[in-house]
C-alpha cells in the first residue's frame, strides 16, 4: 500500500505577538495511530516521530492567546488484524479548551499505533468537534495512509466547509509517489517535505499560517501579465532598512501557481528580484488575514553566446543595457542566459573586440554567434619591446596588444583578420630599429611567426 506521511506537528519556537482584537483560532490535531505507524522512518518509528513532534507543538502553543486546541485520534482502540478492521476506530481523545496542554500531551504519550486507518469516518466526526463557526476552525492531519474504509474523504469535504473547517493536510512524501497527492485535493491543501530539514521548516509555516491566516504569492508576470516567470531569488528587505527577512526561491508549485508563502504582516517589504538586470519593489503592504497577491513585471527571455572556435578557452562578453556603459553581467561564450525583454549592447572581449546589438524577447531565444578565434604562436630571437595592430585597411591600423618584454614566447588568440607586429630589439637605443611583421590569422588555425 502507498503511504504518505501527512503532519504537522514540528514547530519553530513561537515569537507571534496576537493582537487582541484577533479572532478566536481553533486547531484540531488528528492523530494517525493506524498499525502502520509502527514502520521505521529515520531514527525512529512513523509514530514515535510524530508524538514527539505532536508534543513540541502542543507545548509550543501553550502560551497563544485567542486560541483553543483539541485531539482526536483513530486507530488506537482495535487492533488490525488479517481479516478485521475497526473502521470506526476515531474518537476526539481531549475537546477544545484554553488550558488543555497537559492533557493533550499526557494522552499522545499513552497512544499506541495499532489500528486502522478510516480517515474519511474521522473527518466527518470531527466537523463536529468544533463548538460553532465563530472562529478561524482548522485541522491539521497526522497520518502516514490512503484512506483504508473504502471510504470517500471528498464526500465529507462539503460538510466541513460550511462547518467553516479548513481541512489541511500537510505532506511529506516517504519516498513514494508523490501523484498520489492529488487524492487530497477535495480536502484541502498540502506542502511536500522528503528531509527532516524541509520537515522542520514547512511545520513551521504550517502553525504560522494557521495561526495568522496570512498567506501570500508573488507573481512574476511576463509581457502578457501571466505568472509565468519563475526560478529567481527574491530577497524581502524590511522596507526603507538594510534589514534582510527572507531569502526565497521563486517556486512555480505543483498546480502551475506561484508557490504560497508564510510573510510577517507586521513588516512593509522592500522586495528584490534578482533577474538581470534587478527588479524592485517597494513599500510592500501584507494585509492579515487574507490571501496577497504581489504583482512584479519581470518578463524575462534567453540570450545565447555561439563560437565556432574549436579552442576551448571561451571568450567573455560584457553585456550593457542600450546606452548605457555600465556593466549589467558577464556572460561566456556557449552559454544561455536569462535577461528581461529589452535591447542590450554586447561587447566580446576577444582580440580585437567585437561588438553586437541583442534583443530579447519573451520566452524567445536570440542567439549571437562570433567565429572561431586563430592562435598566434610566437618565438623572439632577442627580448623586444612590441606592440599588435589590426589592420582594417591599408590606411588604419587599430592597437590591439602589447608584448611583454621580458618574454621572447609564447601564445595569443585573435579573431581572424590582417594584423602587423610594430617592434625594435630592446636594448637598440635609435627608432631607426624599428621593424614591422604583417601576418594573417584564419579561424580555428595556428599562425606561427619567428622575429
Amino acid at each position: 500500500m502507498i503511504r504518505f506521511f501527512f503532519t504537522a506537528a514540528f514547530l519553530f519556537c513561537l515569537q507571534i505577538n496576537l493582537q487582541a482584537q484577533q479572532p478566536l483560532t481553533r486547531i484540531l490535531f488528528i492523530l494517525d495511530a493506524s498499525n502502520s505507524m509502527n514502520l521505521n522512518w529515520g531514527e525512529g518509528s512513523r509514530m514515535s516521530v510524530a508524538k514527539e513532534y505532536l508534543s513540541t507543538s502542543v507545548e509550543n502553543l501553550r502560551e497563544i492567546e485567542n486560541l483553543e486546541i483539541a485531539l482526536r485520534v483513530y486507530g488506537h482502540q482495535t487492533p488490525v488484524t488479517s481479516n478485521y478492521q475497526d473502521c470506526e476506530d476515531t474518537k476526539l481523545e481531549v475537546p477544545f479548551g484554553v488550558n488543555n496542554v497537559n492533557a493533550i500531551k499526557s494522552k499522545i504519550r499513552e497512544i499506541q499505533a495499532k489500528g486502522a486507518t478510516p480517515i474519511a469516518r474521522t473527518l466527518e466526526q470531527a466537523a463536529d468537534d468544533f463548538p460553532d463557526t465563530n472562529a478561524r476552525n482548522v485541522i491539521i492531519l497526522i497520518t502516514d495512509g490512503l484512506e483504508s474504509c473504502d471510504n470517500d474523504p471528498c464526500l465529507v469535504a462539503k460538510k466541513l466547509k460550511d462547518k467553516g473547517v479548513n481541512v489541511t493536510p500537510f505532506v511529506i512524501g516517504v519516498g513514494m509517489d508523490l501523484s498520489y497527492l492529488d487524492n487530497f485535493n477535495c480536502i484541502g491543501t498540502y506542502f511536500e517535505a522528503s528531509t527532516g530539514v524541509s520537515f522542520k521548516k514547512t511545520l513551521s509555516k504550517v502553525i504560522e499560517k494557521a495561526l495568522l491566516n496570512t498567506t501570500v504569492q508573488i507573481n512574476l508576470n511576463d509581457i502578457y501579465i501571466k505568472p509565468t516567470e519563475t526560478d529567481v531569488t527574491m530577497l524581502l528587505y524590511k522596507s526603507g532598512t538594510n534589514e534582510l527577512k527572507y531569502s526565497i526561491m521563486h517556486t512555480i508549485n505543483r498546480h502551475g501557481n506561484p508557490d504560497t508563502l508564510i510573510l510577517d504582516p507586521s513588516n512593509n517589504y522592500d522586495i528584490v528580484v534578482n533577474t538581470i538586470p534587478k527588479v524592485y519593489k517597494n513599500n510592500v503592504k501584507i494585509k492579515r488575514h487574507v490571501h496577497n497577491t504581489i504583482k512584479i513585471d519581470a518578463p524575462q527571455g534567453v540570450l545565447q553566446l555561439k563560437t565556432y572556435s574549436k579552442n576551448r578557452n571561451f571568450p567573455l562578453a560584457r553585456i550593457m543595457q542600450k546606452q548605457s556603459q555600465k556593466t549589467l553581467h558577464v556572460q561566456k561564450f556557449s552559454s544561455k542566459e536569462k535577461y528581461l525583454v529589452g535591447s542590450y549592447d554586447v561587447e566580446v572581449l576577444t582580440l580585437p573586440r567585437i561588438y553586437l546589438k541583442a534583443q530579447v524577447k519573451q520566452s524567445e531565444t536570440k542567439i549571437l554567434t562570433i567565429p572561431g578565434s586563430g592562435k598566434l604562436v610566437f618565438s623572439f630571437s632577442n627580448y623586444l619591446v612590441a606592440q599588435v595592430f589590426e589592420i582594417k585597411n591599408s590606411q588604419k591600423n587599430n592597437w590591439l596588444y602589447n608584448f611583454d618584454s621580458t618574454k621572447r614566447e609564447g601564445e595569443l588568440d585573435l579573431q581572424p583578420g590582417t594584423y602587423k607586429i610594430i617592434y625594435r630589439e630592446k636594448q637598440k637605443k635609435s627608432s631607426s630599429y624599428s621593424m614591422e611583421k604583417i601576418f594573417k590569422i584564419s579561424a580555428n588555425k595556428t599562425t606561427s611567426i619567428k622575429l
